[in-house]
């Protein structure tokens, strides 16, 4: 599991872990039984404090993402297909949400959003 930390962002560290943690599940790169690294590995390994490691494991896990076990570690959890999807259209309405606050503080009206998104929408 590969997880970059930008120290330029913006975005709270344990944030970017969480989020990148959900991209690994996503995209089937950890799948269902995986261990992760202990939280005291993952700070270390990332040159970060056990305590942002410990509140993206914990946020996860109470999102469902991960369950922890005393003494043998902190494991993907079992996502029904169907499941996995409603989370991954969750997080993309996150990101449309945050796209439509920026673009009103831009200026731009519900028809340029519309326009913007038909023309990524046809690239692709």
């Amino acid at each position: 599991m590969n997880i970059l930390i930008a120290s330029t962002s913006k975005e709270p560290l344990f944030q970017q872990i969480k989020e990148q943690i959900k991209q690994h599940i996503f995209s089937g790169e950890l799948k269902e039984g995986d261990a992760l690294p202990s939280m005291r590995a993952l700070a270390k390994d990332l040159k970060v404090s056990v305590i942002t490691t410990k509140r993206a494991y914990e946020d996860l896990e109470n999102e469902g993402y991960l369950i922890s076990s005393v003494g043998k570690g902190t494991f993907v959890a079992g996502q029904q297909p169907h499941v996995l999807k409603e989370w991954q259209v969750r997080e993309l309405e996150n990101e449309l949400e945050k796209i439509v606050v920026e673009g009103k503080r831009l200026g731009l009206s519900k028809a340029d959003l519309i326009e913007l998104l038909e023309i990524y929408y046809e690239g692709e």
